[in-house]
């Protein structure tokens, strides 16, 4: 060919929503005959199919626009080629059991911070399930600073994880630490965490979304804005679209806070990706007393729901007690989110 298209090495191909399967995979086909690298993702919304390694030919963009059940052929602009809003204008949804991010009311995610015993678990779950939120959050294995402080339950910790799922009906997330982890995590748990530590860990980033398992992805406490969608790509690029972002705080100078909540962030990855964002309030500010405000400013800004942490009694909590709220100011919390969400839904549409 005469010459190739600017940023030769990436290209998505935007398929109809009409099209079918048989169109799909006529076009992966094609390109693979062309000699490209392709993957299709059609799990969270419109299908699209990513092509990139050789140049792209010249004229490939309007060949490709000429073949049935193409809708539109874009050239990425961001690194992350896959997770741009551009390849899903719409959005992409995730699915967690009956729970859907990134479509409909905020989803609120609530739990111990550590699973510490099958008591304070079952008792909390109940307490989750009864304020009104989705989904039951809790440490099995604990990443901690100190090698000397409480590091989790382990296995024990997913099986108790697993029987307060059957009592209560929420599905549960759950973090993986290490690429030895992931297959007993992902037979327990409904959605895998990758923690604040391990965003950019990349062999386990490609080994969970070999699951197909949704994955909940949180921004490292010094990572930027880029280097965490370029984080989601490798997930995007494992064949997994099941991705919801968490913004989680990040590192300043101020010691009054844990972490700095950055809530710009929120509609700020909604206008740079397709995939859904959620708030964690209880890292971000490591203060009970901050994390009713800031979840509804969270909501405010946009964001398709909030992880929080949540103990019987916060102040005997092995873990994170200081910024643990109790299951009473839950339940009020997802009452004021549902009401928030309410009066500011038509504010916050095309966000």
């Amino acid at each position: 060919m005469a010459g190739a298209v600017e940023r030769g090495g990436a290209m998505i191909v935007r398929m109809s929503p009409a099209a079918d399967d048989r169109q799909r995979e006529q076009i992966v086909h094609l390109l693979r005959e062309r000699g490209y690298d392709v993957l299709a993702l059609a799990g969270g919304g419109q299908p699209v199919i990513g092509l990139n390694g050789k140049p792209i030919e010249e004229d490939l963009p309007a060949w490709l626009s000429r073949q049935p059940g193409v809708e539109q052929v874009v050239k990425p602009g961001p690194a992350y080629t896959l997770a741009a809003r551009e390849v899903r204008p719409a959005g992409t949804v995730v699915r967690v059991g009956q729970v859907t991010f990134g479509a409909g009311d905020p989803v609120v995610i609530a739990g111990p911070c550590a699973v510490e015993d099958r008591d304070q678990l079952l008792r909390t779950a109940e307490a989750v399930r009864q304020a009104g939120a989705s989904m039951l959050r809790g440490g099995a294995f604990k990443p901690r600073t100190s090698p000397y402080s409480f590091q989790g339950l382990g296995e024990i910790g997913l099986e108790l994880l697993a029987e307060a799922r059957e009592a209560t009906g929420l599905p549960v997330v759950t973090e993986v630490l290490d690429t030895e982890q992931v297959e007993v995590v992902a037979h327990y748990a409904d959605m895998l965490q990758i923690g604040s530590r391990n965003m950019m860990n990349f062999a386990l980033l490609r080994r969970v979304a070999a699951t197909g398992k949704p994955v909940l992805l949180k921004r490292g406490f010094a990572a930027t804005v880029d280097e965490w969608l370029l984080s989601a790509e490798y997930l995007l690029a494992g064949g997994n679209d099941q991705v919801v972002l968490c913004e989680r705080g990040v590192r300043g100078f101020d010691t009054a806070t844990r972490f700095t909540l950055d809530l710009n962030a929120v509609p700020l990855v909604r206008q740079l990706s397709h995939l859904p964002v959620i708030v964690d309030p209880s890292h971000g500010t490591g203060r009970r007393e901050l994390v009713p405000p800031m979840s509804l400013a969270a909501i405010a800004a946009g964001a398709h729901g909030l992880i929080i942490e949540v103990h019987p009694e916060p102040e005997r909590a092995l873990v994170d007690g200081r910024q643990t709220i109790t299951p009473e100011t839950l339940a009020d919390l997802v009452r004021r989110v549902r009401a928030l969400t309410a009066v500011t839904a038509d504010v916050l549409t095309g966000i």
